[in-house]
């Protein structure tokens, strides 16, 4: 990766500190190096030879891409971008041809043929924090228990509010990943409402992919996917039923919702467990169940502190099942389950996705 980045670095056409950085238009040099690197062939960089493999090419223009909207003030969305010198309408015009010209290759990346380099990596895998001391789960459920007797202690609610990132693979195109926010809402009568957008508030403000139609294509940060209002309905089976307080009938309750039949291994709990919180907010109380559940489960191992993709520091637990490395990532202080991450660890040549690559993840809030 260091490598990478010194190449971008040296590609760079607006270097950070550059003289005219973020002050106009750019100079003869830059505008120059520009038309360089967008009209030569895509594997060949400045201060390297030969051919770089697929999926660094995809990094390399994807940072390159987002350096230069960043730096040209091509940002869309909540963050007003620096101003340009001259007249308004010198000042739409620029913007509009740069737009262009970023979003003319981004599409071209994002909708090209099986033969192109992936278009968007997924992201990188959650990381350990170095010389964090790993939190065993026994001890994290004790935590969960005293943190449900605390009074106000929050209680469970129908609905949920998840950010995920999930990876969209096919046998023919590239694959992509696609974020997105989701709000459930429950009421009185027993009608829910349902918003899904568009967002990854890791990069607030920059476009988003979606598939939405069927076609991967770009739409701008917060875009509306779904928002409908549901009429009444109701159902005592797993997971639309509230789940149990006690271990025991939660275990049971999550198998029942997975229609097994039979026992749930871990990497199937895990499963379960992300099924339930898509559909209901926990309380303490159980939480602290679900915390005692998943401290006896085999193979499900502390590892240490990890920042999530929503800046929530927590505590990481790993299982490693069928070619799959689950995350389970929990609140240190209250037990609380806060995402759960599936990594590939071998690799899938048929779709595109490599040994590493980050299949889902779910970041559930209050």
């Amino acid at each position: 990766m260091a490598d990478e980045l010194e190449l971008l670095r040296g590609a760079d056409p607006v270097p950070p500190d550059g003289p005219r950085f973020g002050d106009g238009p750019l100079d003869h040099n830059a505008e120059r190096r520009l038309e360089r690197l967008l009209r030569e062939p895509e594997d060949r960089l400045p201060g390297r030879t030969g051919p770089l493999p697929g999926r660094t090419r995809a990094r390399w223009w994807g940072l390159l891409t987002a350096r230069y909207r960043a730096q040209r003030g091509l940002r869309s969305g909540r963050r007003p971008g620096p101003r340009l010198p001259g007249s308004g309408r010198q000042r739409l015009a620029w913007g509009l041809v740069a737009t262009a010209v970023v979003t003319a290759l981004t599409l071209t990346l994002v909708l090209s043929g099986a033969s192109a380099p992936p278009a968007v990596a997924a992201p990188r895998p959650l990381v350990v924090e170095s010389g964090s001391t790993p939190v065993p789960l026994n001890r994290m459920a004790e935590r969960a228990s005293a943190a449900a007797e605390a009074p106000g202690a929050p209680r469970l609610r129908k609905g949920t509010h998840v950010q995920s990132w999930s990876l969209g693979m096919s046998d023919d195109k590239p694959p992509i990943t696609l974020p997105e926010e989701r709000i459930v809402r429950w009421r009185a009568d027993d009608s829910h409402t349902e918003l899904v957008v568009a967002t990854d508030p890791r990069h607030p403000g920059r476009p988003v992919l979606s598939d939405a139609g069927g076609k991967p294509h770009l739409v701008d940060d917060g875009h509306v996917l779904l928002d409908r209002t549901y009429p009444p309905s109701w159902s005592d089976a797993p997971p639309h039923s509230p789940p149990p307080r006690d271990p025991a009938r939660l275990r049971s309750y999550l198998t029942e919702s997975q229609f097994t039949g039979t026992p749930l291994t871990t990497p199937e709990l895990l499963d379960a467990m992300a099924t339930l919180l898509d559909h209901w907010t926990l309380g303490a109380r159980e939480s602290a169940a679900l915390a005692r559940l998943l401290a006896a489960a085999d193979g499900l191992r502390p590892v240490g502190r990890v920042t999530d993709r929503l800046g929530r520091r927590g505590q990481a637990y790993v299982n490693d099942s069928g070619g799959v490395r689950r995350m389970l990532l929990m609140d240190p202080a209250t037990g609380a389950v806060l995402g759960l991450e599936s990594t590939l660890t071998r690799p899938e040549p048929a779709f595109g996705v490599e040994a590493g690559d980050v299949m889902s993840y779910s970041a559930w809030m209050r």
